[in-house]
């Protein structure tokens, strides 16, 4: 059983930055990886993936603020997130994806406010 854990989260002001991070039990060569979120009565949205071969993807709403990135060696992929905003509050959960197969973190809290 694949296990994914992220940490991370947590509460910060319009215009502050947090790193979320995704350790991921099993080697991730093999894996999509990428992140979700989900906002209080909203369906969970796709926010950015880091992929095994070809470009990341980027939501437009957090384009040229978020940055996914992944790490080998440590097995873990990684959100960068900068000039937070108010609509950015949401539980982020990472995700790996092997063909069919779907694994998911626990999610971790993000909370922007003054």
């Amino acid at each position: 059983q694949v296990e994914l854990v992220e940490t991370g989260g947590g509460s910060v002001q319009p215009g502050g930055s947090l790193r979320l991070s995704c350790e991921v039990s099993e080697n991730i060569f093999r894996f999509d990886l990428g992140w979700y979120r989900q906002a209080p009565g909203k369906q969970r949205e796709l926010v950015a993936t880091r992929p095994r071969w070809g470009s990341p993807y980027y939501l437009d709403s957090v384009k040229g603020r978020f940055t996914a990135s992944r790490d080998n060696v440590k097995n873990t992929v990684y959100l960068q997130m900068n000039n937070l905003k108010p609509e950015d509050t949401a539980v982020y959960y990472c995700n790996a994806q092997e063909g069919s197969n779907n694994y998911w973190g626990q999610g971790t809290q993000v909370t922007v406010s003054s």
